[in-house]
């Protein structure tokens, strides 16, 4: 139990620098036995998966279910330790609509030389969270600053029942 509260603690951008530290070691020797493109697809595919079942066991400690507004509750756990600069633009029962416009997740990535996989350690988790945490709420962003952008534009869409995902 005493394991757990200092878990919960921890906030996600030093749990990330920390998964980053041991990735990179692994991602260097991964690059040189099969390929850049190679060792960042097997990369990906791991964190992709790890990213739903988060959702899931997020998911499944929401007393009334997971939403869009459960959701949009938890942010405050992405933002821990000033790590996102966060302006809201639209919030209802359908939509969380929010842009970034500072992210210290890829300021850390670039200053540990894994700019070229931090979308994949960082951006790439957020489309797959949302379908372990709630498979109705879609995900658009066009950009991130984690690839060059001035910020990240997240538009979260709740589909109503019988809408086509």
């Amino acid at each position: 139990k005493a394991m757990s509260c200092a878990n919960n603690e921890l906030g996600i951008l030093a749990r990330r620098k920390i998964e980053a530290e041991i990735i990179k070691p692994i991602y260097q020797i991964l690059v040189r036995e099969i390929g850049k493109a190679r060792a960042q697809a097997v990369i990906g595919e791991a964190i992709e998966n790890a990213a739903i079942e988060a959702g899931k066991r997020f998911a499944a400690q929401e007393p009334n279910g997971a939403d869009l507004r459960s959701f949009a509750a938890l942010q405050y756990l992405w933002e821990k330790d000033d790590a996102l600069r966060v302006e809201v633009i639209n919030q209802d029962e359908q939509h969380f609509d929010y842009n970034v416009t500072r992210c210290r997740y890829a300021e850390m990535y670039h200053e540990m030389g894994l700019g070229e996989i931090g979308h994949l350690l960082s951006c790439a988790r957020d489309s797959q969270f949302i379908v372990g945490y709630a498979p109705e709420v879609e995900l658009q962003r066009s950009q991130t600053i984690m690839s060059g952008a001035p910020c990240c534009d997240f538009r979260y869409t709740a589909k109503t029942p019988g809408e086509e995902q």
